[in-house]
C-alpha cells in the first residue's frame, strides 16, 4: 500500500506523486499495446474489477503468459491468475489454513514451483512484531479453486519494520525481504529453509534504497528493486548485492510491483488501481554489461519488436516522452508551490 514519510518532506512527496498521477493520463498515448498476434508477455491491462490494488506480480512457471497477482489490504486470502494476452482472470485461488491477511504486498515463485505470498506490509513501521508468508503449489490447471497453504511466522533480527518486497531465489529457494524506509531500507535474508513450526528470523545482510517491490531473474544472478519513480538491477552472488545499474522503469500512478518474464528477457512493471496497466521493459542482453542505462519500454525506439514498426514506435515514443515531460513539469511546479507556501507559513 502506498505510504509516505511524515513531515514536510513526506507531504511534498505525496503532492508530487499525486500531480504526476493526475498529469500522466492527460499526456500519455492511447494505452498499453497488446501484440496483435496474441503473443504473451507484452504490455497488458488487468481487466478484473475485483483487482483494484495489484501489489505484486509473479510470472507463472507452469503456464506461459500468465501472471499471478493479489490485492493489497482489505481483501481476503485470494490470489489471481491473469492472462497477459487478454488481461482476463483465468483463475481465482482461495487460500485455506491461513489467518486473515493484514497487508499482502508481494508474491514470488520458488524453484520447486511453489507460490509464496508475502503478508509483510506494516505502514505503521513496527506495530506488528511478526508478519507472515503463505506458500502453496502452483496449480497445474487454471480454474477457480481452494487450496491449503502453509503459513510461516516471520520476525526481523533487528526489530519490526515495514516491507513491500519479498523475493524467493529461483535456485536456492531462500527467501529475501527488502524493508521500506524513507532513509533507505535493508535486505533481509531468511533461513535456508522456512519452518512452519517455529519463528523464522530474517537477518539484515545489505542496504537498499526505498523499495516497493523486487524480483530475481530466472537464473538468480540478478535482482531488480523498484520504487515509485525508479528501478535498479543488481548483480546477485552468494546472497549479496553487487554491481548495480539503472533500469528504465515506466512512470506509473501507484508503482507497486515488478517481475521478470519467465524467460528473463524483460521486466514487467505493475501498479495499483482499477484497470491497472502492466508494462514490459526489455532487458538488453539479459545482463549487466556496459555503463549505459539498461532496459527500454517495449514500444520505444530500439526496443525489440516486429520489423516495420520502427516508425510507429518512434512516433509513439515521442508522444510518450512529451507526456512524461509535461507531467514532470506540472509535478515539480506543484511541489515548488507547496514548499514555498510552507516556507511562507513558517
Amino acid at each position: 500500500m502506498r505510504s509516505y514519510p511524515t513531515g514536510p518532506a513526506g507531504r511534498a512527496a505525496a503532492v508530487l506523486a499525486a500531480a504526476l498521477a493526475a498529469a500522466l493520463p492527460l499526456f500519455a498515448g492511447a494505452g498499453p499495446a497488446v501484440a496483435e498476434d496474441g503473443s504473451p508477455d507484452r504490455d497488458f491491462t488487468i481487466e478484473d474489477p475485483r483487482i483494484t490494488e495489484s501489489s505484486g506480480l509473479a510470472a507463472s512457471r507452469a503456464h506461459p503468459g500468465v501472471y499471478w497477482t493479489h490485492n493489497d489490504s482489505d481483501d481476503g486470502p485470494y490470489v489471481f491468475a491473469v492472462d497477459s494476452r487478454t488481461g482476463k482472470t483465468l483463475a481465482t485461488i482461495t487460500l485455506r489454513g491461513v489467518g486473515e491477511p493484514r497487508d499482502v504486498e508481494a508474491i514470488s515463485i520458488g524453484p520447486d514451483g511453489d507460490i509464496y505470498v508475502g503478508d509483510i506490509g506494516d505502514n505503521l513501521d513496527g506495530t506488528w512484531d511478526h508478519v507472515w508468508i503463505y506458500r502453496f503449489p502452483e496449480p497445474k490447471a487454471l480454474r477457480d479453486a481452494t487450496v491449503t497453504a502453509v503459513q510461516y511466522d516471520v520476525k526481523y533480527a533487528d526489530g519490526a519494520r515495514n516491507a513491500e518486497a519479498m523475493m524467493v531465489h529461483p535456485k536456492t529457494g531462500r527467501v529475501y525481504i527488502a524493508s521500506k524506509n524513507e532513509d533507505g531500507g535493508g535486505l533481509y535474508e531468511g533461513p535456508a529453509k522456512l519452518s512452519a513450526g517455529a519463528v523464522n528470523t530474517f537477518r539484515r545482510v545489505d542496504e537498499v534504497p526505498w523499495v516497493t517491490d523486487g524480483a530475481f531473474s530466472p537464473d538468480g544472478k540478478r535482482l531488480t528493486l523498484r520504487s515509485y519513480f525508479s528501478a535498479r538491477e543488481y548483480a546477485f552472488e552468494n546472497g549479496r548485492l553487487g554491481e548495480d545499474r539503472s533500469v528504465a522503469a515506466p512512470f506509473q500512478g501507484q508503482a507497486e510491483s515488478v517481475t521478470y518474464t519467465a524467460d528473463g528477457s524483460a521486466l514487467m512493471f505493475g501498479s495499483e488501481g482499477e484497470s491497472s496497466d502492466v508494462v514490459r521493459v526489455d532487458v538488453e542482453g539479459g545482463g549487466l554489461e556496459g555503463g549505459q542505462e539498461q532496459g527500454k519500454p517495449s514500444g520505444s525506439p530500439g526496443a525489440t519488436g516486429e520489423a516495420g514498426d520502427e516508425e510507429a514506435g518512434a512516433t509513439g515514443a515521442g508522444k510518450g516522452g512529451a507526456g512524461v515531460g509535461a507531467a514532470v513539469v506540472v509535478g515539480v511546479g506543484v511541489l515548488w508551490f507547496a514548499l514555498r507556501r510552507k516556507r511562507g507559513q513558517g
